[in-house]
């Protein structure tokens, strides 16, 4: 296998495909806002080289109030249960749901690193619209 380097820099590809605009505060994160059909999405990719694992988190642009939490977790506990690939959650301190994942980049090479963070966009996206109404 090819050595993979930082993903971040096919992630940087895949975002100028798409006409994203994206931001790289660091060499091992970036930052963009994608538009959905229902809302916009925050996502954050974080690079972590002594594991070789890359985070993605895809935020809804939307919190649940304080006083439906309780709802939201045990609601939250009914969709990843359904899931097969990542989790929901929403943090105490936001209140902000959030689709989250790691891929293990270990043996990749950089083309079939490239295709996973392809795949986890396109999930964590579609993922989240489907979700969306739950926690509006």
């Amino acid at each position: 296998m090819d050595d993979i380097g930082n993903p971040l820099d096919g992630v940087e590809e895949i975002m100028t495909r798409h006409d994203w605009v994206f931001d790289r505060p660091t060499p091992d994160e970036l930052l963009v806002q994608i538009a959905g059909k229902r809302s916009h999405y925050n996502v954050t990719f974080i690079w972590q080289e002594e594991f070789q694992a890359l985070q993605f988190f895809c935020e809804m642009d939307l919190q649940v109030p304080k006083k439906r939490m309780e709802m939201a977790a045990r609601t939250l506990q009914d969709i990843n249960e359904d899931l097969w690939l990542g989790h929901f959650d929403v943090p105490r301190s936001s209140g902000v749901p959030c689709f989250r994942h790691t891929i293990i980049f270990r043996g990749m090479g950089h083309v079939s690193g490239v295709d996973h963070v392809r795949d986890i966009v396109e999930i964590g996206i579609a993922e989240c619209e489907r979700c969306y109404n739950t926690f509006s």
